[in-house]
């Protein structure tokens, strides 16, 4: 959940009426969103960096830190929270976007090049904008916001804007080589290629954490004018040539992207906002962006869409009995304009409401508009006994029993490396059907386990220096890849004991097997036809060979148990005999 601080005395001009702190916490909380801390510059700078020395100069200015809804992108700033609140007060009818047509529209032309990287931009013109110092640093820190929320931190979008009075149409973006591209990064004096770039900002406080989004790229995305200044070089920095300033009056805003959808969002969200500080309030100017097949598309497309939902079932999923016209009225006041059309409600969704995408999000936007606290309490219409899920019943119920079977409960991870299930147990791990993560952030998570095993040998690993023998099991789930299930992949609830001493000990973990399934009430197969268990001998290379056995139940093989390969015990680095039994238990439920 994204916080935006916003200055007390600007924020109450805005509404035009001051509060106190309290009667503002009240006015939050009825539209949705929490004021989450009262502060001021210095007090924020003494907490967050304990620098009382770099704060003495701070300002003292009032500022209030509110929590905003992660999918409220037009609440990200002073304009589109002021709007917000007035139009939720009554005191402002939503407002209506509309295009003013330039003599000529300002072009972007995306050139092939580009699928290499970043395949996607889009581009808008605000016109006869006037800045303050406030509604400048809004500006500012509204992109800011959208780059760590939406953006990804510049992996799907990077914003880029400019003084259109500087630069001249129309304009390309291409993907060149590093050493290609040369120009004056913003607020440098010095020109710089590609390459020396990154080495340049590699130790920058902000800017370092988006250089590997495009660093080891053969090629860098780059933006010029019509006479080959560098407008940006996405998604790190912006040129010194186009920079914005208090004096702009027209900026040509441009979102490069690997998600169009994205880029579209955070455009109409961009000039929604900011449009208010043009001369003639609201309006955009349309840009033309070229398709590499030569296709031209109008950017930002500002798309108002009617979705139809029944007052009835609004009423129902939210416990309340309201009229259609009040329904419309609550709707209307959280920035959706509605209107009663027979038992339906019409609703429009404006292009700053990207979050709607389902009539869900229209009851819930019922829900605050008519207030939380305001829906009475009551009991269902119908009564139900509830009960414990079957498999976690037999689950509990097993670690209670293995445990006074002196084994050690151990909690592990349910990621892990390629090689914890793969060649530490010999094992192939492209013949595994493991669910794999598709960008793993280290390299101990990048698989999803497929046996509970490798978890407690690295617990035992963890717990070398403890007195033999150790004791240790885990019963928990497995995701196993199955092409036949909804998503992909299936869990799996198993049982895993590993019994650690100076010799491997391989009846301790027979008998722990037997006394579960007698736990279970299953028999142990003594002649063919009967329904039980039994151990059939095989082999397995993470298993010593001629001590490994499936474990089978009504003729089908539902686990293993055996003595551990030396060469896996060597691999995590074990240095005394282990045996080990692991079979799941979901048939016996």
């Amino acid at each position: 959940m994204p916080t935006i601080g916003v200055k007390r005395d600007l924020l109450f001009e805005a509404l035009g009426k001051t509060y106190t702190d309290d009667e503002f916490q009240e006015l939050c909380f009825a539209f949705g969103l929490e004021l989450d801390e009262v502060t001021t510059e210095k007090q924020m700078l003494t907490k967050e960096q304990g620098d009382v020395a770099a704060a003495a100069n701070a300002s003292e200015e009032i500022i209030y830190r509110i929590d905003i809804p992660a999918n409220r992108y037009d609440l990200l700033c002073l304009e589109g929270l002021v709007t917000g609140l007035l139009v939720f007060q009554g005191k402002l009818k939503p407002p209506k976007f509309q295009f003013v047509e330039p003599a000529k529209r300002q072009v972007l032309k995306i050139d092939p090049s580009t699928a290499q990287i970043r395949p996607y931009a889009v581009a808008a013109v605000l016109r006869n904008v006037t800045f303050t110092p406030a509604s400048y640093n809004s500006f500012i820190d509204l992109q800011d916001k959208l780059h760590q929320n939406i953006c990804r931190k510049r992996t799907l979008v990077a914003i880029g804007t400019h003084d259109l009075d500087t630069i001249q149409g129309p304009f390309s973006y291409e993907a060149l080589a590093p050493d290609q591209i040369r120009f004056k990064p913003l607020n440098q004096t010095k020109e710089m290629t590609g390459s020396e770039l990154m080495d340049f900002y590699s130790t920058h406080a902000q800017l370092k954490q988006y250089l590997p989004i495009i660093r080891e790229s053969p090629v860098y995305p780059v933006i010029y004018d019509a006479n080959r200044v560098v407008l940006s070089l996405p998604p790190i920095i912006n040129g010194d040539h186009s920079k914005i300033s208090l004096k702009t009056k027209n900026v040509f805003i441009e979102c490069t992207a690997t998600d169009r959808t994205k880029a579209k969002v955070v455009l109409d969200t961009i000039v929604c906002l900011f449009s208010e500080h043009c001369a003639q309030k609201f309006t955009v100017e349309p840009c033309d962006v070229v398709q590499p097949d030569g296709n031209a598309i109008s950017y930002p497309e500002l798309a108002v869409r009617e979705e139809r939902i029944s007052v009835k079932r609004a009423n129902s999923y939210i416990g309340i009995d309201e009229p259609a016209e009040k329904l419309a009225d609550m709707l209307t006041r959280m920035y959706l304009a509605a209107k009663v059309d027979g038992d339906s409600l019409v609703v429009k969704i404006p292009p700053t409401r990207h979050d709607v995408i389902h009539a869900c999000d229209i009851y819930e936007d019922v829900a605050i508009a008519y207030g939380y606290n305001n829906i009475k309490k009551s009991l269902p219409a119908f009564m139900q006994i509830a009960k414990q899920f079957p498999l976690n019943k037999l689950t509990e119920q097993l670690r209670e029993q293995v445990a006074q079977a002196g084994f050690t409960e151990a909690l592990t991870f349910t990621l892990c490396s390629r090689d914890d299930i793969g060649r530490k147990l010999n094992k192939n791990i492209e013949a595994l059907p493991a669910v794999h993560i598709g960008n793993p952030k280290t390299l101990e998570f990048q698989v999803v386990r497929t046996t509970l095993l490798p978890g407690l040998l690295k617990t035992l690993v963890a717990n070398r220096k403890m007195p033999l023998p150790l004791k240790l099991f885990e019963i928990s789930d497995v995701v196993v890849a199955d092409d036949s299930t909804e998503v992909g992949a299936r869990n799996e609830r198993r049982l895993c004991a590993v019994n650690c001493n100076k010799t491997a000990g391989f009846e301790v973990v027979h008998g722990l097997l037997d006394r579960v399934m007698q736990l279970l009430s299953v028999p142990w197969k003594t002649a063919s036809g009967t329904k039980g268990y039994y151990l059939q001998a095989t082999e397995d290379p993470s298993y010593f060979p001629g001590r490994c056995a499936n474990v089978m139940y009504d003729g089908v093989v539902i686990g293993k148990i055996g003595v551990l390969h030396p060469t896996v015990l060597q691999a995590f680095e074990l240095t005394t005999p282990c045996s080990a039994v692991e079979f799941t238990i979901e048939p016996f439920v």
